[in-house]
């Protein structure tokens, strides 16, 4: 707590405190922000890195699972968004089969 003065341990100007928002909320998705995520991807597509994991899909093999982890871990650098973009990827691959099958 500040006393005001321009020494002293508590030195500093008197100012009140604001109340602390939820901090729980924070990084979860909100519904217009992943409408608008869906509606951008439709649009614009895939980029060229994200292409290439999808031929890796395609293609497959025994390790694909790994080399397409390496792969992504270069490019985006942690090992919690290669994994996530892995996986994102393999669910618009398993979705584009879907609707191929379909039609």
């Amino acid at each position: 707590m500040a006393t005001g003065l321009a020494q002293g341990i508590e030195k500093g100007h008197k100012v009140t405190k604001i109340a602390q928002s939820r901090p729980g909320r924070k990084g979860r998705s909100q519904k217009r922000v992943k409408q608008c995520r869906e509606i951008v991807r439709e649009v614009v597509g895939l980029s060229p890195y994200e292409r290439r994991i999808l031929d890796m899909i395609a293609t497959g093999g025994a390790a694909a699972d790994k080399r397409i982890y390496k792969f992504a871990k270069r490019r985006l650098g942690s090992h919690k968004r290669a994994v996530q973009k892995r996986e994102d990827i393999k669910a618009v691959s398993s979705a584009a089969r879907a609707k191929k099958a379909a039609a």
